[in-house]
Order: structure tokens, then C-alpha cells, then sequence
């Protein structure tokens, strides 16, 4: 028989606001694989971008008092967000190598820092706790016919010695997931390289430019859309997508797509227990399309 498995549930600010379907598709697509989720009582910000730019203590606390905060529920933490994501495993880093900082963390949150505990984006528990096997297993409707280009981004794998979900310059994690739901994958060039993530509200005559230039790079491989695991990415890449095809005067037309959006659709949920109808590219077509709408 195998063990259960039964995570706390780190969702994020994005995930309670501008990015709730992917908090809808994560808590769905759990449910139906039987994968316990239990949100971690008074979780608050992790700081993301801004914090450790302006003060390092500040959060690297943010982060150690979350961790604190989840060692009181049961399971691993489970994160959605690749910025939360990176920043819980870079506090667990930062404060593992200097104990000058870990006691100064320490006074702040009062409270000791849980070095040791484990904090796992949504595509390792999928790829390697739940594993691929019974992924698959799982899967009623496959994604026959859909060819998918898995868009890593800045932080999901990077720096090397930080997130340990996959291999730095080379992943394959979000490919064998989404393969093993029954999807084709694109071989292209930028699905590493970075969308302009917070400059999209400060400088976003460059987020144009390099999310134009990953969205050229799908469409010349024969994407039919694209998939991530970042909010920040799914904004750049979906709401900017109109703006961008008026700028350079081109159609991509690609829906982008949450990882916990597309599995699910394999493992037979609805559209309205995977938010589709919150995506600014029209995903309709496209699925009717293939036949898995």
C-alpha cells in the first residue's frame, strides 16, 4: 500500500490574488491525486523580489518565520510560486552556511530557524513523491496531440546550489510531467531565459522585449502553447501577450498555462475547477481543438 502523501501548503500572495487559478487548479488537481494539501495558518509574504533587495534580515526572517509557521502542519511545505519558492530555499541556504546570520534570524523571529525542513515546489512532488508512474496511472484524458513548450524561467532551477528541483542548465522535470499526462514537448532556445519579472510595472519596454522574443521562440518550435509554475511569468507571458503582438506587429495567439492546469485536464477536471476562463489568451479553441474540451 502506499504511504499518503500530506503536504502544508504555502499558496503565496499571487496565489490569493492575481494568480487564483492556480490556486483553484493546485487544490483540485491535489484532490483528485488523492495528495492531501493543508494551507499553513497565518502564512504571510515571503518578501519575494522586493525584501532581499532592500533588507537582507528582513527577509531572510520573513522566510524563517513561514518555515516556523509550517513545521506546525503536517508534511513537507508544498509551494506553487517559483519566487516563493526560490526565496524559502535561499533563506534555508543563506541561514545553513553563516550562523551570525541564523542567531540574528533567530532573535527576530524568536524562535529557531527550521533548517531542516523541507520545501518542494509542486512539480517535485509530482515528478518524484507521487512520481511519474502513478502520475500517469492516474491519467483519464490524456493531452494527446498537445504540444506543449515548458517554460522554466529564472528561478526554478537557479542558482545551482539553491533549489535542487533539476539540473541548472538542463531540466527536465516540467517535460517528463507533462509528458507523463500524455502531452508532446517542443525543443526551443528560451525556455530558460528570463521574462523581465518585476519590470513589468517599472521598465516595461524590456518585458515586452524579452517576452516577445520567448514567445517568438515557442512559436517557431511548433508550440501550441506554453507551460509554467510562475505567477510572474504567467502575467509577462499571457496578459502582456496582446500588447506585445500590437508592438511587433505579429499573432502568437498562445495560451499559457499553469502545470496544475494542464494535469488536471488530463486526470478529467473541468474548466471550472481549473480557472481556464481567467486566462487573457482564450484556451477554449485550442483545447476544443485537440478534442479535450
Amino acid at each position: 500500500m502506499e504511504k499518503p502523501l500530506n503536504y502544508s501548503y504555502y499558496p503565496g500572495c499571487s496565489l490569493h490574488a492575481s494568480a487564483g487559478e492556480y490556486d483553484l487548479s493546485t487544490r483540485e488537481l491535489f484532490k483528485a491525486l488523492g495528495i492531501g494539501l493543508t494551507e499553513i495558518p497565518d502564512w504571510f509574504c515571503c518578501g519575494a523580489t522586493p525584501a532581499h533587495n532592500v533588507d537582507e534580515l528582513l527577509s531572510l526572517s520573513l522566510c524563517a518565520k513561514n518555515l516556523e509557521l509550517a513545521d506546525k502542519v503536517e508534511g513537507d511545505m508544498a509551494v506553487a510560486c517559483a519566487s516563493c519558492f526560490s526565496r524559502l530555499k535561499t533563506a534555508q541556504h543563506v541561514l545553513g552556511e553563516s550562523d551570525v546570520k541564523r542567531k540574528q534570524v533567530e532573535k527576530a523571529i524568536d524562535a529557531p530557524v527550521k533548517l531542516d525542513s523541507n520545501v518542494k515546489h509542486l512539480l517535485e512532488i509530482l515528478a518524484k513523491d507521487l512520481g511519474l508512474e502513478r502520475l500517469a496511472a492516474a491519467v483519464n484524458k490524456p493531452l494527446s496531440g498537445l504540444k506543449v513548450a515548458c517554460y522554466y524561467g529564472c528561478l526554478l532551477t537557479r542558482p545551482t546550489d539553491v533549489p535542487n528541483l533539476d539540473c541548472a542548465e538542463a531540466p527536465t522535470i516540467m517535460e517528463r510531467v507533462i509528458e507523463a499526462a500524455g502531452a508532446e514537448t517542443v525543443a526551443w532556445t528560451h525556455r530558460l531565459e528570463c521574462c523581465g519579472a518585476n519590470f513589468t510595472l517599472s521598465r516595461p519596454g524590456v518585458v515586452i522585449q524579452l517576452t516577445n522574443a520567448i514567445l517568438d521562440s515557442a512559436k517557431a518550435a511548433g508550440a501550441d502553447c506554453i507551460m509554467v509554475g510562475c505567477p510572474l511569468c504567467h502575467g509577462n507571458l499571457d496578459i502582456r501577450q496582446k500588447e506585445i503582438e500590437g508592438v511587433y506587429s505579429t499573432s502568437y495567439g498562445l495560451p499559457v498555462f499553469y502545470l496544475t492546469q494542464l494535469v488536471g485536464l488530463s486526470v478529467g477536471l473541468g474548466a471550472d475547477k481549473l480557472g481556464l476562463d481567467a486566462m487573457m489568451v482564450n484556451p477554449v479553441p485550442l483545447l476544443k481543438e485537440k478534442g479535450l474540451l
